[in-house]
Parts: C-alpha cells; sequence; structure tokens
C-alpha cells in the first residue's frame, strides 16, 4: 500500500551515484550484552530438524546461522529453502555456500515441501532460496510451482517468499506473483553506497527496487517488505534515503537487523548499533508510512512478531473482502 505523501520523492530511475568505499570494521569488536544468542534446544527443535535432515530439505535458518533459530524452531516455525544449499552468488555478509550447481534441481521438491509443511501445522510459512543463476529462468517456475502446490495442499496457510532478483526480468517475476503468496519479500540488504563491496556484483541496488516496484505493478493488493542490515558503515542520511526508496516502490513492510560476522572471510562488523538506535529507526520508518517495522538487534528477515503481525492483516483483509462479495 503506497504512502501518498511519500512515493513521489524517489524514483528507481535516479541517476547512479559513485560507490562508497566501504568503511573497515574494528578487527576484534567484542559482542555487547544487548546481543545474545541461545544455543538451539527443545523437543520441537530437534523433531523439526531430523524431518529437514530426512526429506533432504535445507533451512536459511540453518544455511545463514540466524540468531532466532532457538526461539522460532521451539515455536514451531521455520523458514524453508528452496532449489538446494549452493548458491551461485558470493554476497560477501552471507554464510550460504557459493558455487556451482550446473542445473542440478530436484524436481520433486515443491510435493516434499509441501508434505513437511502439512506436518508442521503451520499457519504462517517463509519460503526463500538461494539464487540460481545456473539455470535458464534462475528458478522461477520452480519457485512459483512450489507456492502453488502449497496454497493448493492448504488453502488457510499463509505464504512469504524471500526471493532472489531474477536479474529483474518482468516474466520471472510474475511467474512468481501470479502463484499468489501472500507476502512477496526482496531484501535491498544495506544502503545504496555500500551495495557494490557488501552484495555480488550480480546483485544491484535499483535492481532490487526495481523487482518490488514490478510486484506492486503487477498485483497491488500483494504486500511487499524488504530488509536493512545496521552495522556496516552505513550513516543516518544513508538510511533514510533507502527507506524513502523503498516507500518510493510502494514498499509495505521493513525490518532492521544488526550485521554479525558469519566467518573471518566475511565483512568485519564496523559498528554494533544500540537498541535505541533501532528503535530510533522503528519509528522513523513507521512515520515513512509502512505498514509495519521490526527493529532490533537480532531481527531479520524472517521474524516471528512481524509474521504474527502481517497475519493479522491478512486474514482482517480475507474477512473483509468475503463480507463484501456479494451472495450467490
Amino acid at each position: 500500500m503506497e504512502n501518498s505523501n511519500t512515493s513521489s520523492e524517489t524514483s528507481v530511475q535516479a541517476p547512479k551515484k559513485k560507490a562508497q568505499k566501504l568503511p573497515s570494521g574494528k578487527s576484534e569488536l567484542r559482542k555487547p550484552s544487548w546481543i545474545k544468542m541461545r544455543p538451539p534446544s527443545g523437543d520441537n527443535y530437534l523433531k523439526l530438524k531430523e524431518m529437514f535432515k530426512e526429506l533432504n530439505l535445507a533451512t536459511v535458518c540453518q544455511e545463514a546461522q540466524c540468531p532466532n533459530i532457538a526461539e522460532c524452531w521451539a515455536g514451531g516455525t521455520a523458514t524453508i529453502m528452496i532449489m538446494g544449499e549452493v548458491c551461485t552468488r558470493g554476497c560477501r555478509f552471507c554464510d550460504v555456500k557459493t558455487g556451482n550447481p550446473k542445473g542440478e534441481i530436484d524436481s520433486d521438491e515443491p510435493r516434499k515441501v509441501s508434505y513437511a509443511v502439512s506436518k508442521m501445522g503451520l499457519e504462517y510459512l517463509v519460503m526463500t532460496s538461494v539464487d540460481r543463476d545456473d539455470l535458464p529462468d534462475q528458478g522461477a517456475s520452480h519457485f512459483a510451482e512450489t507456492i502453488s502446490l502449497l496454497r493448493f495442499m492448504d488453502p488457510k496457510l499463509i505464504v512469504e517468499v524471500l526471493t532472489p532478483d531474477f536479474g529483474a526480468q518482468p516474466e520471472l517475476v510474475k511467474l512468481l506473483v501470479d502463484a499468489k503468496p501472500h507476502v512477496f519479500a526482496h531484501n535491498i540488504e544495506t544502503v545504496k553506497e555500500l551495495s557494490p563491496m557488501v552484495r555480488d556484483p550480480r546483485a544491484d541496488y535499483e535492481q532490487s527496487l526495481e523487482v518490488l516496484k514490478m510486484v506492486k505493478d503487477m498485483d497491488s493488493q500483494m504486500y511487499t517488505k524488504s530488509s536493512i542490515m545496521l552495522g556496516l558503515g552505513e550513516t543516518d542520511e544513508q538510511i533514510k534515503q533507502s527507506l524513502k526508496d523503498l516507500r518510493g516502490v510502494g514498499c509495505d513492510v521493513v525490518t532492521f537487523g544488526q550485521y554479525l560476522q558469519p566467518r573471518r572471510r566475511h565483512l568485519k562488523v564496523h559498528e554494533f548499533v544500540t537498541p535505541e538506535k533501532f528503535e530510533y529507526w522503528k519509528t522513523y520508518a513507521e512515520g515513512l508510512g509502512f505498514l509495519y517495522v521490526a527493529s532490533g538487534p537480532l531481527v531479520r528477515s524472517s521474524y516471528k512478531a512481524g509474521e504474527f503481525f502481517m497475519k493479522g492483516v491478512i486474514e482482517k483483509r480475507q474477512k473483509e473482502s468475503s463480507q463484501n462479495s456479494p451472495a450467490l
């Protein structure tokens, strides 16, 4: 849902600026007291872990070392990652394996995912994937088939997808939009000036904005969502511009989280942003008209509180739609 008083302030066609040099992080920043991660445990966590292993399904919770895995899995929610565990891109912040899958893909995966979800008894599913530049359609048809089968198997299930950019090719994005996920998420990840240094060269800030814009142009009722990592050396003005850019393409939901260095080969943390500053960005983004904002050191793209909020919003819209439909 676009906010008319912000949508005209920015344009995805703005001229590109010279890339900002990535600030060098301090060699060994000690994690502050507000960043605490508990090791995963609990019966439901172990049950889900075993189920995913048996079905040979990957989760971004594990692959990206999400700090909320214990909380989410204990509560019976998880973000499923399709199309394998090897990504064709190599972003400098991400811990997912990088390589060349050489066109290999499990054609039976949509059925496996649907089966797994039916056994989990979920009401809200988040599904994401690696980038698959090795495939002719970058995996868009596989993604769309999985969404369609999930919705067919359980019409009440709310489906959120967190997608690659598919090269911002309209025909590929349309495949997913036509499959009717309830929420279409695609992350810009960082501010425009740092994007060339943080993301894979094939990923582009303007390209990501264009994907979000395409979704709204194709289906104005579909909710869109994006995420920004903090702590890479971005400035306040750059963050504000990124938020205006997102609202300019009608983005409904935004999340902020602290960047945490997965391994020594990845980008170093430039700073640990305080909880108070995260609260500031929440308030600021809400003032721009975002439908929902999740902001905190351990918040990630798929965040349980945000999913709970979106579930309420979507169910309310569905109820109003059914009440307004003429009786047969």
